[in-house]
């Protein structure tokens, strides 16, 4: 049957031969578990299973904090700033031209600097990278918190972006490496995290200013100890992931070949990574405009606006629970295609309730987009499940995100355009259900059980 039910780990492929020397905690752990299972198929059941390590199963609980604390760092310095914008602004004399430039730093950020994590993998290994960009986000929103010009403010939250945008490529890297029988619910639990991150800087950041009895700059500025915080599990794992960096972008040399290396098959021959690419891609474009512009649309229907921000919220919380859910049931399919139909459907459903009754099924709109946004933890846990190794897992991570991201910078924008020149939302809200078809054909393109290094012949 094409969609059988089967457990999680027989969707994790073999790792190819030639891959890098896996750290020494992973070793110890692995060898353990063979030293449990029989000497054979006809070996003495029953045999007592003597308990792992103890420094392979702290560290392996290290990885876990760290990768939570990681995640949880992933959106606060993006979503404070919406709150206090208009704040920001009126401080550093900033114009409405540039404040709405703001919006679309993020996924260019992300595409731009997303592309220079392999190859700082490759050369510092996936642990101290995401540390440096752990200190790289507490760095770039303390900083910009004390801003005193435009021009400052736009530097430090481009830092704070790169930290974000080079851990955003080597999350799923690290959960491939340190639980590759996991790949499903860790990334649940790390995708989780990042929701939990999400909506609660944007919740909070405005009360937790006033609390505080201080200004903007206090409300921005108080998120650099969580990412101090996030510091610390990775700084005791660097060296670590030092001894066992990821796998080189080229392939070994031929024979006889003089032992030049030779250029790995480039992945954008791999279908799978284009797909997966442009589903990625446009799930964030519908995240984006949701984010941006569905208070607006609540409130224009007649909806207070207290209630059209806890709307939203709303719609972000439910990233929370199925954040955790979706990727254990995608680690657990041989073909991923009906989560993204169910997801879509749950979009296009949404949609038509904003364009038929905004006002009167808000709560029931608001639930149902917030399903569909629930893409992104799907789109995160393909990229560990359509490719075998850790070098495909880098190289796809990198690719699926930074040419996502780029996709996803004109939706915002246009939806804004069209809203200002239709004088309504019915155009506006039809564009948004419209790119929900392309995002389920892709991802059901993407959901096939294939690898990338099928595809292209690629090596770790």
């Amino acid at each position: 049957m094409p969609y059988e039910i089967r457990p999680e780990t027989r969707t994790q492929h073999p790792m190819d031969p030639a891959r890098a020397p896996e750290p020494r905690a992973v070793q110890e752990t692995r060898e353990a578990q063979e030293a449990r299972e029989p000497h054979g198929p006809d070996g003495p059941r029953g045999t007592r299973r003597p308990p792992a390590t103890t420094a392979a199963v702290w560290t392996l609980r290290l990885v876990t904090v760290g990768i939570v604390l990681a995640a949880l760092n992933l959106r606060p310095a993006i979503t404070s700033l919406g709150p206090l914008l208009e704040e920001v602004r009126a401080g550093l004399g900033m114009s409405g031209s540039v404040a709405g430039l703001l919006t679309s730093v993020p996924p260019l950020c992300f595409a731009v600097f997303g592309l220079a994590a392999p190859r700082l993998a490759r050369r510092f290994g996936p642990g101290t990278v995401v540390c440096a960009g752990m200190a790289a986000i507490a760095a770039g929103v303390l900083i910009r918190a004390f801003a005193g010009g435009t021009a400052g403010f736009v530097a430090a939250s481009a830092l704070a972006l790169m930290g974000i945008a080079v851990s955003n490529v080597l999350m799923p890297v690290l959960v491939k490496r340190y639980f590759p029988d996991r790949v499903g619910s860790m990334t649940g639990l790390y995708s989780m995290a990042l929701a939990v991150g999400t909506s609660v800087a944007a919740a909070v950041t405005v009360p937790l200013t006033g609390a505080l009895g201080g200004g903007w700059r206090v409300g921005l500025g108080m998120w650099a100890a969580l990412a101090v915080l996030a510091v610390l599990p990775w700084l005791a794992l660097a060296r670590d992931s030092r001894g066992a960096p990821a796998p080189a972008a080229t392939a070994p040399p031929a024979a006889g070949d003089g032992g030049t290396e030779r250029p790995a098959p480039r992945i954008v021959r791999s279908p799978t990574a284009w797909a997966l690419a442009c589903f990625f891609g446009l799930q964030a474009t519908g995240a984006y405009i949701t984010m941006g512009w569905m208070p607006q649309i609540f409130r224009d229907a007649g909806v207070p606006a207290g209630t059209a921000g806890v709307l939203l919220a709303v719609t972000m919380a439910m990233g929370v629970p199925l954040a955790f859910v979706i990727p254990r049931l995608a680690g657990r399919l041989r073909h991923q295609g009906p989560i993204v139909v169910v997801l879509g459907l749950s979009g296009l459903a949404g949609y038509a309730g904003l364009l038929t009754a905004p006002a009167a099924g808000a709560w029931a709109w608001a639930l149902l987009l917030g399903v569909s946004n629930c893409a992104f933890p799907l789109a995160l846990t393909l990229i560990g499940l359509r490719s075998r190794t850790g070098g495909g897992v880098v190289r796809l991570s990198a690719f699926a995100q930074s040419t996502g991201y780029l996709i996803s910078i004109p939706g915002p924008l246009l939806v804004g355009v069209v809203y200002q020149h239709s004088g309504g939302w019915d155009l506006p809200i039809m564009l948004m259900a419209g790119l929900l078809v392309p995002q389920i054909v892709c991802g059901v393109l993407a959901g096939r059980d294939r690898t990338i290094e099928d595809e292209t012949g690629m090596r770790d």
